[in-house]
Parts: structure tokens; sequence; C-alpha cells
């Protein structure tokens, strides 16, 4: 009942956090299309983009599944903070220097297209960027409330536990105590009988 509650109260950030991660899925697998529509294989500088756009994926899966348990929280949060520092860089190296990752890119293509995939790619790394800093920003908000509220519900748990748990000493007190009463009147009657039927015999005896 408690976890069917959490789950409800949480019902509309957790689907906003699996679109935001759905969306993000999509990104990442849009920006391995640019890296290796420069050049097949891709050099250094282009595993190294690719490595940002897996790390980003795997972080995208495991956010579908952040708000179930802390150990996917603390995984999705290990795998965003990389992923972010990654993003971050590729987009200052393609932002910043672009001749030289063009040189480094080694692409085969013509000059115009190599640019246009590289600007792609520098923009599909920014969207990935901002996407990511709101799923970071929502996945610690969203669990810590969920923190909140469960603590909230343990206690009330613990205080339901607590009035049951008296409710029942309470019971067994009144049910020991009904019993002694009980065992005390069949002592008196048990005596009353006795002292009957002694003072028959001796009348008896005496009549006798």
């Amino acid at each position: 009942m408690a976890s069917s509650k959490l789950r409800s109260s949480c019902s509309f950030p957790n689907l906003l956090l699996s679109c935001l991660n759905f969306t993000l899925f999509i990104l990442c697998s849009v920006s391995v299309a640019p890296i290796i529509l420069l050049k097949t294989p891709p050099t250094s500088l282009g595993l190294a983009f690719l490595m940002i756009s897996g790390i980003s994926l795997i972080s995208s899966l495991v956010g579908f599944y952040s708000q179930l348990t802390s150990f996917c929280f603390i995984t999705h949060i290990s795998l965003l903070l990389p992923s972010l520092t990654g993003q971050l860089l590729g987009i200052l190296a393609l932002f910043t220097k672009e001749r030289s990752s063009l040189a480094m890119f080694k692409s085969p293509r013509d000059p115009r297209e190599a640019k246009l995939l590289v600007r792609l790619e520098c923009g599909v790394l920014m969207a990935m960027l901002m996407m990511q800093l709101v799923v970071l920003v929502l996945t610690c908000a969203m669990h810590k409330s969920w923190m909140k509220e469960y603590e909230g519900l343990e206690a009330e748990r613990e205080a339901t536990s607590k009035k049951r748990s008296k409710k029942l000493a309470r019971v067994q007190e009144e049910s020991i105590a009904n019993a002694a009463k009980i065992a005390e009147i069949k002592d008196k009657e048990f005596d009353e009988k006795m002292k009957n039927k002694y003072g028959q015999w001796v009348k008896n005896d005496f009549e006798g």
C-alpha cells in the first residue's frame, strides 16, 4: 500500500523523466551517425566521440529504471556525470577548434560536407548536454522527494505497528484478567459446593 502511494505520487515526474530519457536515447543514437559518416573506421578522435555517445546511451537506458531502486539511482548518476563531462569537452573541441578537429577526423569527404557533419555533431552534443542537465536535476529532485515521502510512510507504518502492538498487548492483558476472574469464580463455586456437601455429611452424621 505504501509503495502504491509512493508510485502514484511520483507518476507524473516518472513519466516526464522517461520521456526525457527516451529523447536523450534518440539524440545519442543520432550523434553516432556524423562520426561514422566522417570516416569509417573512425580515428582516435572519432572513437572518443563514439565513447561519449555510448556512455550517454547507456545512461539514458539506466535512466528508465533510476526511480525503482537506490542502486539504479546511484548507477544513473555515476554515468551521467562522466557523460556530461565528455559532452562538454566534445563541444569545446568542436566549437572552439573546428579546423584542428576536422584535421584529426581525417575525413575523405568534401571539406564542406565534413564541416557540416562536424557542426551537426556539435549541435547534437549541445542538445544532449542540455537534456542531460535537465535529467540530472529532475532525477536528484525526484529522488530526494521520494526518499522524504518514503521516510514519512515508514514513520507512519512504525506508528501503526506500535498502536497495533499496544492494542494486542491490551487484549492479551484483558484475556488474562478474564481468565483469572473465571478461574476465581470456578474456585469459589467449587468451594461452595464442597462446603455444601461437607455440611450435608456433618448434618447426616449428627442426625444419625
